[in-house]
């Protein structure tokens, strides 16, 4: 019996959206952007979505453009917005456990004349809203940082920014990285002060190759894409309309009070029953989401168990999917020993997970940490 619980890396699509995308490549599949009946048709379905997103993002509609995912998401917001600012500052803010997609993004910048400045995390992974007050100043055209680290599950003090953005006067647009808060927290965009947020479709039982991208009406950034009228000329191409509509019927289909008491009792299971196990020490914060648990078992590589735990048909992760196996920018950022981030696994559940899911999981640690250790 298969065991998935690596849903941060993606999600099962849902029959609802997986049944709307086959009606989009079938029988709704004209191009939006023509303009007889049958691409209004498509137009159509292509708004219903972008009502669809907006309203779990608490924006308005014309506030959202479709990316092909949250990677293209998070570059459009960091670099659009640096090449937009650049001549009223030089300096980006960010933290040092964001997805590779805003690291490496950040880091190109600061190899082209840009000032980056990492906040880090405390030991226990979480961040203190004072770290971004001594950075942030008059020079900072952009503060971007993730909403929920995608390893750790730790909740960054993105909804204080706003505030020390103005306290500071400094003119920064203020981006976050939404993917692993999307349909999994209350998110409402004005309240939070957020200039830009990156969303993703395949995080929460949508198809892979959709995201989107909010942009604050009256906020300007600058696209790095060019060659046509879609998207307001942000992200121009011909839509993903198929994968957009899924996505959209995936977010129609999210409960999120419901899905969230599910994830906060399975997650206080996981961490009760890993308490009583010696050798396991748990990484992600005490306050972290509850889709989300890190932690390390003593003395066998995370490469090695995962290996051991995908033998008996139980399916978690070393940290990030995008990493494929690299080293934890994350948990080094945190402090953890080499080991212990050596020997790090990350487990993510979505609302199908269940009690016997974790058990499985528990058996092949116990079963691994019998059998492993004494090979090494």
């Amino acid at each position: 019996m298969e065991h998935y619980l690596d849903n941060s890396a993606t999600t099962r699509v849902s029959p609802g959206a997986a049944q709307k995308v086959m009606r989009m490549m079938t029988e709704n599949y004209a191009n939006p952007s023509s303009l007889y009946s049958l691409g209004i048709r498509a137009e159509e379905e292509q708004e219903r979505a972008r009502k669809s997103i907006a309203r779990a993002l608490s924006a308005e509609p014309e506030e959202i453009y479709f990316t092909s995912g949250g990677t293209e998401a998070n570059n459009l917001a960091v670099l659009g917005a640096a090449r937009l600012m650049k001549k009223r500052g030089n300096k980006i803010v960010t933290t040092a456990v964001e997805h590779s997609s805003v690291y490496e993004t950040v880091k190109h910048l600061g190899e082209n004349g840009f000032e980056i400045v990492y906040i880090k995390p405390g030991a226990d992974g979480n961040f203190s809203a004072e770290s971004f007050f001594e950075a942030i100043d008059e020079r900072t055209v952009l503060v971007s940082a993730m909403y929920v680290n995608n390893e750790t599950g730790a909740i960054l003090p993105v909804e204080k920014l706003r505030k020390i953005i103005e306290l500071k006067r400094s003119p920064a647009l203020l981006h976050s990285d939404c993917v692993q808060a999307f349909c999994k927290l209350p998110l409402r965009m004005k309240s939070m002060g957020l200039d830009l947020a990156s969303v993703s479709g395949h995080k929460i039982h949508a198809p892979k190759g959709v995201g989107a991208l909010y942009v604050r009406k009256g906020v300007r950034i600058k696209p790095i894409h060019f060659g046509g009228e879609q998207e307001k000329k942000l992200r121009p191409g011909t839509e993903a309309l198929p994968l957009i509509a899924g996505f959209g019927e995936a977010v129609k289909e999210a409960a999120v009070a419901e899905n969230y008491a599910v994830a906060e009792r399975l997650g206080r299971y996981l961490r009760d029953k890993l308490a009583n196990i010696e050798g396991v020490y748990v990484n992600s914060p005490d306050n972290a989401i509850p889709y989300i648990l890190n932690f390390s078992v003593e003395g066998i590589r995370s490469e090695t168990m995962l290996h051991f735990l995908a033998e008996r048909e139980v399916y978690v992760s070393s940290g990030s999917a995008c990493a494929k196996g690299k080293p934890s920018h994350v948990l080094s950022a945190m402090g953890l020993s080499r080991d212990l981030a050596d020997s790090a696994l990350r487990v993510s559940f979505c609302e199908f997970n269940t009690e016997e899911d974790i058990d499985a999981l528990l058996e092949g640690i116990s079963e691994g940490q019998r059998t492993l250790i004494r090979k090494r």
